[in-house]
């Protein structure tokens, strides 16, 4: 089974820019990544988990919820094991701790905390 680590978060301004990476956890993970569709997720102070972006294992056919869209770009490099989210025009309320997912799979990582200041 796939183990995840995120990494990227910081405290950054309003209209700022981050971008977030996802890799496996140990070579057993890397050896096996490049198989799975990876989505990312958020989750704000005292709010429900919330599905951002998607990939599929090809890199192909990103999917994006309408609060990001136009401002965040999924993207993966199998040839590096990692899935991106370049993060732009960020928003106060893109405040939240980002998960990677392993999509079908219970997998997660452990989350890296973004803090978007006004």
């Amino acid at each position: 089974q796939v183990q995840l680590v995120e990494s990227g978060g910081g405290l950054v301004q309003a209209g700022g820019s981050l971008r977030l990476s996802c890799a496996p956890s140990g070579a057993a993970s890397g050896r096996i990544f490049s198989t799975y569709e990876i989505g990312w997720y958020r989750q704000a102070p005292g709010k429900d988990r919330e599905f951002v972006a998607n990939i599929n294992r090809y890199g192909g056919g990103p999917d994006y919820s309408d609060s990001v869209k136009g401002r965040f770009t999924i993207s993966r490099d199998n040839t590096k094991n990692t899935v991106y989210l370049q993060m732009t025009r960020l928003k106060p309320e893109d405040t939240a701790t980002y998960y990677c997912k392993a999509e079908f799979t219970g997998v997660w990582g452990q989350g890296t905390l973004v803090t978007v200041a006004s």
